[in-house]
C-alpha cells in the first residue's frame, strides 16, 4: 500500500516533525501518518515551544488459519496481522542516525524532545526553539 499523510491538522511548524514525517516514509510498515498539532504549543520572547502529535497507522497482512466449526467441521479462517507494532517503530527510528533513540517511549507512545539556541541575522540576541514530537498508534484511546 501506498504512504500517506495527512497534515490538515498541523500548521507546519517544527523541523524534527518534517524529518520524522520523511523518515517515517521509508519505513515499509507504516502505511499512514496523521500530523496535528498539540494544544501545548505556545511562544514567548525568550523562547517557542512547539508541540505536535503524529499518529501512525500500520500495513497490515492477511493470512487463512485452519479451524473447526461447531468443533469437528474442518474450516478456515481470514486473521489480519498488523507488519509492525511500536516497539518496531522504535527500533527503526533508533537505527536512524538523524533521529536515534526516543527520549521516552511506553507501549503507547514514542516522545522526543529536541532543544537548540537560534539567532536569527542581525540579532544580539535569539531564541531557545524546543520542539517536543510525540507518536501514537492509530485507533488507540487518547491520554490524557
Amino acid at each position: 500500500m501506498p504512504f500517506e499523510v495527512d497534515t490538515s491538522g498541523w500548521s507546519g511548524e517544527g523541523e524534527f516533525t518534517e524529518r520524522l514525517i520523511d523518515r517515517l516514509r521509508a519505513i515499509d510498515g507504516v502505511r499512514f501518518v496523521r500530523v496535528e498539532d498539540a494544544p501545548s504549543t505556545r511562544s514567548d520572547a525568550d523562547y517557542n515551544f512547539i508541540s505536535n502529535e503524529l499518529f501512525v497507522d500500520f500495513a497490515t497482512t492477511t493470512r487463512e488459519e485452519p479451524t473447526k466449526r461447531f468443533g469437528f467441521l474442518p474450516s478456515t479462517r481470514t486473521v489480519t496481522e498488523k507488519t509492525m507494532t511500536l516497539g518496531g517503530l522504535e527500533a527503526a527510528l533508533t537505527a536512524l542516525p538523524d533521529v536515534g533513540a526516543p527520549d521516552f517511549g511506553d507501549d503507547g507512545m514514542l516522545q522526543y524532545l529536541r532543544a537548540e539556541r537560534i539567532v536569527p541575522p542581525y540579532q544580539t540576541r535569539g531564541y531557545k526553539l524546543v520542539e517536543l514530537v510525540r507518536i501514537y498508534e492509530s485507533g488507540t484511546p487518547r491520554r490524557e
